[in-house]
């Protein structure tokens, strides 16, 4: 019976407000939801129902149209900025395993002697050959190539289980592996 007494000057209230047919009708809707809600709140020494019901319009209006507010706000916010996609995600992975695992090797590669990491810096990174790299330090070839040899045999052997810990990922074994081959 109220709803049906009140229900155009609630509707009436509500269209002056706003221009949208579907929010009307849903804010309309919400401010009963909300008078069944705080019927028990209700004290008629304070004034006539329909007062009450505007009360409770206002409130929710206000609350809709604050809701809005920060609606915007935040659209506002992401607005020229493009969300990650699929490919994007998969790039930021792969870029953070490969940085994971460039730490992994300049750890492994700080923990080898100084013999051993001489000839393998002057080998793989400055691309000496292993006869100038041995001639660069004062060494026989054959000497530089032992120390090659296990320098990368030590990062081989440290490689597969701190990938494997790190990253789950064959693939980063596999290029850490391919960054050993670099020189013979």
């Amino acid at each position: 019976m109220f709803y049906r007494q009140q229900f155009d000057t609630v509707l009436g209230f509500v269209t002056r407000r706003t221009d949208s047919v579907h929010l009307a009708a849903d804010l309309t809707a919400d401010i009963f939801l909300t008078a069944l809600e705080q019927a028990d709140s209700y004290d008629a020494r304070r004034g006539a129902p329909v007062a009450w019901l505007y009360g409770i319009s206002r409130n929710v209006l206000a609350s809709h149209f604050r809701g809005s507010v920060r609606e915007l706000h935040a659209v506002a916010r992401i607005a020229g900025r493009r969300m990650l996609d699929d490919q994007d995600v998969s790039a930021i992975e792969a870029r953070i395993d490969a940085a994971r695992e460039a730490r992994g090797l300049a750890a492994r590669h700080a923990a080898l002697s100084e013999p051993l990491r001489a000839v393998l810096d002057l080998v793989a990174v400055d691309g000496l050959t292993v006869p100038e790299a041995a001639h660069a330090l004062g060494i026989s070839a054959a000497t530089a190539r032992v120390r090659l040899h296990r320098a990368r045999k030590v990062l081989r052997t440290a490689a597969p289980q701190i990938s494997a810990a790190t990253t789950g990922s064959v693939a980063t074994t596999a290029s850490v592996n391919a960054l050993l081959e670099v020189a013979p």
